[in-house]
Parts: structure tokens; C-alpha cells; sequence
């Protein structure tokens, strides 16, 4: 007996995708991408061939975008390079094969440790039901609990970084692991180590827009004077009454760069001077010191001119003796 599927029209056909893709995938795609992976999803179905160039002229995308979107799409695994052509992952197979592959092994009973956790576990369910609508993908459970063992985060900073990337508009993994390593990396573990955290950046921010209006910068500061900013306030530890003593000493540039302010500042830091009393003093008194150089300069060139007023005076009288001896 031979059984045989109804063809359908091409009316009446779907191109379905598997929901992990709108759970784990989607928000980390730039709309363009989604447009040419979604496309390729569509062309694969029906195993068609087709050519960056026509590509582009199908969804009247640039071919510089085209090609920037099929690497983006095989370097987070979406699409498979082969020798001619590309081949669509199967995305709950890529999924279960994270969920389960050996490398995440090296702690066999994660999930199990994780019910037993009863405050690990409200965690969890208080990101899935705020973040993800009760429907968030099982490959964040692990991620969870990798951070919360890396980072040692309390419960409450963990339910943070969500909160954060969320109202940044970036709740995928690069983003959200990137984030949590920079607050590994500052040291963050308890709420109150964020709370401080937060402030230093609500400062660091306020001062970047104190110095660039000074300078009369319309611009965004690069991402160098940026750093240059964050050593005086961190690294340093000045703050804007130590850094506006240097943005006045600008005015007697024609154009002062961050790079004149960072020598300024470091050499401050360098002989130890920690608020704006001593910075200062120290100016007024290498003004004094200046102008006392300058006062000997004066007398030590005025004392020259008189010694040469008096050779050349001397010089004139000999020859003038010289002259009446020969008449």
C-alpha cells in the first residue's frame, strides 16, 4: 500500500519556525539579518539556489549587507557554510544539543540542585514570568546558574541584570553575559555593592557631561576620552572640583585636547596632590617660582647688557688712546 501527502499550492503552503527561535534567537538579530535568514528559511524549504547578487536585489538590501548577514547568521550558528552554500541549523536540535551536550556535564545534577534551591528557584521563576512571559528558554537555566556560581551573585542582583538588560532592550545572552562579567569584574556581588556601583556611574556620568559642555563639545566624547575621564574620577579619585581646575587652565590653549588635560591631571597625581587646596597651592607656587625665575632672567640679562655697555665703552676709550698716540 502506498501512501502519498497531498501536495499543496504554493497559496496554501507555510514556512514554519520552531518557537525557540522567537524565545532565543530573534532578539539578537538586526532587523536586516532577520529579513535574509528569514528569506533563506523560505528558499531552503523549497531547496532553491540562489546568489548573493540576486539576494540582494530580492530584498532590495545592499550586497555589503547581505554578506555581513550571512556572517553574522553562521558565526551564532543559524545558517552551516558548505562548500556550495549554506545549510538552515535545526535550531531545537542545536538547542537540546547545548541542553545536553557533554562540555556542560561537569556538573551532572544542575537542574536537580536548582528545585532543591527553593530561593534559586523563585529567582528563576520571578525572571521567567517578568522577562519572558512564563515561556523562557530551558538554555537560560544553565546560564543562570553559571553566573549565580561564577559571580557569586546574591538573589536580588541577579533579578538586577535581567532588569537592566531588559529596559536597555537587549535581553539576549551576549548581552546579559557581557554585563554580568563587567559587574563580576567590579567586584559586584551583594545589593549593596551594586547600589554603589549604580552611584559611581550616575556620577561618572553626570561629570562626562559637565566636562564636554565645558569644553564646549556638541559631540559625543569618544570612547578614549572616556577612559581618560573614568582614571581621574577611579583611579585617581578626583572629582569635578579637581578636574574644573584643569578645564581652566585650557583657556590658555587654542585647542586643548584631552590628551593636554590627561598630562595635566596625571601630573598632579603624580606628585601626590589629592584635593583641590593642594592642587592649588602647588599652581601658586610654581607661579611664584616662575616669576622669580623670570625676575632673575631679567636681572642676570641686564647685568650682561651693563657688562657689554662697559666692554664697549672700555674697547672705544682704548682705541681713542691708540688714535692720540699715533697723532
Amino acid at each position: 500500500m502506498k501512501l502519498e501527502n497531498t501536495e499543496k499550492s504554493f497559496l496554501f503552503s507555510q514556512t514554519a519556525l520552531p518557537d525557540v527561535f522567537f524565545v532565543d534567537f530573534l532578539s539578537q538579530l538586526p532587523g536586516d539579518y532577520s529579513k535574509v535568514y528569514l528569506y533563506l528559511v523560505f528558499l531552503a524549504k523549497y531547496k532553491k539556489d540562489i546568489k548573493l547578487n540576486d539576494l540582494s536585489k530580492k530584498l532590495s538590501l545592499p550586497l555589503k549587507t547581505i554578506n555581513e548577514a550571512t556572517t553574522f547568521l553562521e558565526e551564532n550558528n543559524l545558517i552551516t557554510k558548505k562548500e556550495h552554500g549554506y545549510i538552515i541549523t535545526d535550531l531545537q536540535e542545536l538547542t537540546l544539543h547545548r541542553l545536553y551536550s557533554p562540555n556542560l556535564k561537569t556538573d551532572s545534577n544542575r537542574v536537580e540542585e536548582i528545585s532543591k534551591n527553593k530561593s534559586r528557584a523563585k529567582v528563576i521563576e520571578c525572571i521567567n514570568n517578568k522577562y519572558f512571559q512564563g515561556i523562557m528558554s530551558p538554555i537560560w537555566y544553565s546560564d543562570i546558574d553559571l553566573w549565580f556560581k561564577k559571580y557569586n551573585f546574591e538573589d536580588q542582583v541577579m533579578i538586577a541584570l535581567f532588569d537592566y538588560c531588559f529596559n536597555r532592550s537587549a535581553l539576549h545572552k551576549n548581552y546579559v553575559q557581557a554585563v554580568a562579567e563587567a559587574w563580576g569584574n567590579s567586584k559586584i556581588q551583594t545589593w549593596n555593592d551594586l547600589d554603589i556601583y549604580y552611584q559611581k556611574q550616575d556620577k561618572l556620568v553626570k561629570i562626562k557631561k559637565d566636562i564636554a559642555k565645558k569644553l564646549g563639545r556638541h559631540t559625543s566624547l569618544t570612547q578614549y576620552e572616556e577612559a581618560y575621564i573614568e582614571k581621574w574620577l577611579f583611579e585617581y579619585n578626583y572629582d569635578m572640583s579637581c578636574i574644573e581646575i584643569a578645564l581652566r587652565r585650557t583657556t590658555l590653549k587654542s585647542a586643548p585636547t584631552f590628551e593636554y588635560l590627561n598630562n595635566v591631571i596625571s601630573d598632579w597625581h603624580d606628585r601626590n596632590l589629592k584635593n583641590p587646596q593642594e592642587i592649588e597651592s602647588f599652581l601658586e607656587q610654581r607661579k611664584k617660582q616662575k616669576q622669580e625665575e623670570k625676575k632673575l632672567h631679567q636681572q642676570v640679562s641686564q647685568a650682561s647688557f651693563e657688562q657689554r655697555h662697559y666692554d664697549d665703552l672700555s674697547f672705544l676709550y682704548a682705541n681713542l688712546q691708540n688714535g692720540g698716540t699715533n697723532g
